[in-house]
């Protein structure tokens, strides 16, 4: 009996052990699934952040690349614009935009007697209303100063000058006399 009684204390004891144990054994397992979910959590938490991070980098980035005028589009309009041939005749042939300036600053005529001033600026008014489009583009508006000295000699102006804009500026002389020619493209 006694031996009975020791094996049913050994036994129990033995149990008690194996049931200690087991249960160390289930919390530590708990522990570290916790563990586990906390980190897969964590890390999905960091990958989530980091796709909104590049979304709102791409943007930012595209955003300042896309410009809509580059200086060097004025500047060669600005040029190019000054040499574009008008209808204006003398004698044999055709002023260019920067000639009609010219004469039309000395008060002269064209060749059929039509204001020099007049052809200067419906021809600048043309072609910038043909390059220059406002209506369908993101082009805001512009102004074409022409000053002879420090005195405006003539101004064209279309739609709303925001402060978005490039610009150029054009010095050219002749005679003694210089002028400027100002254009500036709001966006």
């Amino acid at each position: 009996m006694i031996n009975a009684r020791l094996q049913e204390y050994l036994w129990g004891t033995l149990m008690n052990n194996k049931i200690e144990k087991s249960k160390s054994s289930l919390r530590f397992v708990a522990s570290s699934k916790k563990g586990q979910e906390e980190l897969i959590g964590f890390g999905l938490i960091i990958v989530i952040v980091a796709v909104i991070l590049l979304v709102l980098l791409g943007f930012s980035l595209s955003s300042k690349d896309e410009q809509i005028i580059q200086s060097y589009e004025v500047e060669s309009f600005l040029q190019s614009m000054l040499m574009q041939t008008t209808d204006c005749r003398d004698k044999l042939e055709y002023s260019s935009v920067q000639e009609l300036i010219f004469r039309c600053n000395k008060g002269d005529y064209c060749e059929d007697n039509r204001d020099s001033c007049k052809v200067l600026n419906q021809t600048l008014t043309n072609i910038l209303s043909d390059v220059w489009v406002i209506q369908d583009r993101p082009i805001k508006g512009y102004k074409l100063t022409i000053l002879s000295g420090e005195e405006e000699f003539l101004l064209i102006q279309k739609g709303n000058l925001t402060n978005n804009y490039k610009g150029a500026v054009q010095p050219f002389s002749r005679g003694g006399m210089s002028f400027k020619v100002n254009f500036i493209a709001a966006y």
